[in-house]
């Protein structure tokens, strides 16, 4: 259950922050930034969810999730094919973050 809260609110994240770049950058309308404010608020409360004893081990597994899910946006949403680097990359951090997620704690 964790990893699929870690994708919900890295979805709300990069969708979050998208919207703050498509108003800065691609010259949107300042109305994007309403659910792109909402987006990040739930990415907050999502990342609360997660079962753990300490909020900056949530953040550092989540950092690895994060990586991966941006990674996806840029394929899906932006159209640029992550290339082998990047996959890697990404393999590599999902591995650390379940490494932090699941290693055996007292």
């Amino acid at each position: 259950m964790t990893y699929l809260i870690y994708i919900a609110a890295a979805l709300a994240e990069i969708a979050g922050c998208f919207s703050f770049w498509a108003w800065w950058r691609l010259a949107k309308s300042p109305l994007w930034l309403v659910p792109g404010l909402v987006s990040l608020a739930l990415f907050g409360f999502l990342l609360a969810l997660v079962e753990t004893n300490a909020a900056g081990r949530a953040y550092a597994a989540y950092g690895g999730i994060y990586i991966a899910a941006s990674l996806a946006w840029l394929w899906l949403v932006e159209g640029v094919r992550p290339d082998r680097w990047d996959l890697g990359g990404a393999a590599l951090c999902i591995v650390g973050a379940s490494v932090i997620l699941l290693a055996p704690r007292a």
